[in-house]
């Protein structure tokens, strides 16, 4: 497919990081992604499907939504950290540029990166988008469900790690509400969003928020619940209701300590161990269409702690 065809802001730049030599033994993560406008096709039918990924600069919904601005520079920081990484995967991978949010041009983004990502579903990429805020995932959402899989009829899950339910009802889109947008828009499509959420933090969510949850059947488990096996059975039931899974990471269902560099830090959180435990399920599921990872703030980050734990959990689920 022709990366260059697709009405990207910023193309995809050279990849950099630490060199130990030009040997596939060598091989890190700058050395592995292809910043091409003709990405690579698998070399090979038993090896894994090719990547793309796609960063969405974006911020403006955090800041719609009263919370720390910053997110823009998350894809890359992201970038950054995981360049370096040595690389231990099958795939080819291609980095497609950037997605940019000028100004309060939010909803306009979201159209056009959900435009890029249903070419690249469409062609039969496994998809990841760099964030941003979490408005990031309706972005998301609009690629997935404008793919000819989701039209013809395969049940799709959304499976969300998070602190926050994100169905905020609120006259403007923003990073609290994307969830609650998939669900009126499933609704008008003739289907019902079949939501999931590891990690909710009961005192950072409202009644209502509750209430909307409830209304809309969502399946959650509340982090102080999330011990590594209640939540491999939880996501496990959840996978066996569905074809094809959209998995959002929202970087502040995890601890503080772990993830300093959010817009809202998480005073409890769930461990890494058990986040990581999910990307592993998922990607084991052969169910994986697309996934996002949002709400990384370089601007209070510490040590990249954050953009790594970023790094660590895309590596684990592209190979």
């Amino acid at each position: 497919m022709d990366f260059s065809a697709l009405a990207i802001d910023v193309p995809a730049a050279p990849w950099t990081g630490r060199d130990d030599g030009g040997s596939p033994a060598h091989r890190r993560w700058w050395q592995a992604v292809s910043t091409s406008a003709m990405a690579p096709a698998a070399l090979d039918a038993e090896l894994p499907g090719p990547a793309a990924l796609l960063g969405f600069c974006s911020d403006a919904g955090v800041a719609r939504n009263f919370g720390r601005t910053g997110a823009a520079a998350g894809p890359a920081a992201i970038r950054a950290a995981l360049g370096s990484l040595a690389f231990h995967g099958t795939r080819a991978v291609t980095d497609a540029g950037d997605i940019v949010v000028s100004g309060d041009a939010l909803e306009d983004g979201q159209v056009r990166s959900g435009a890029a990502l249903t070419t690249m579903l469409d062609a039969g990429y496994l998809t990841l988008v760099l964030g941003g805020g979490h408005e990031t995932a309706y972005a998301s959402y609009l690629g997935v469900a404008g793919t000819a899989a989701v039209t013809n009829g395969a049940r799709l899950g959304v499976l969300n790690l998070d602190a926050h339910f994100d169905l905020r009802d609120a006259p403007a889109p923003s990073s609290g509400t994307p969830f609650l947008q998939m669900a009126r828009a499933e609704a008008a499509a003739g289907r019902e969003l079949n939501y999931a959420v590891v990690g909710i933090s009961e005192p950072n969510n409202t009644r209502a928020l509750f209430d909307t949850a409830h209304e809309l059947d969502v399946k959650y488990l509340l982090d102080e619940d999330s011990s590594a096996e209640r939540t491999e059975a939880f996501v496990g039931s959840f996978l066996e209701t569905v074809d094809i899974v959209y998995l959002t990471i929202d970087l502040d269902v995890l601890p503080a300590a772990t993830a300093p560099g959010v817009s809202a830090p998480a005073a409890y959180g769930v461990p890494l161990p058990v986040i990581a435990a999910v990307c592993r399920q998922v990607a084991a599921s052969g169910k994986l269409f697309h996934f996002d990872v949002a709400e990384l703030n370089p601007s209070f980050d510490i040590d990249n702690r954050t953009a790594k734990v970023a790094a660590r959990l895309i590596d684990t689920l592209l190979r």
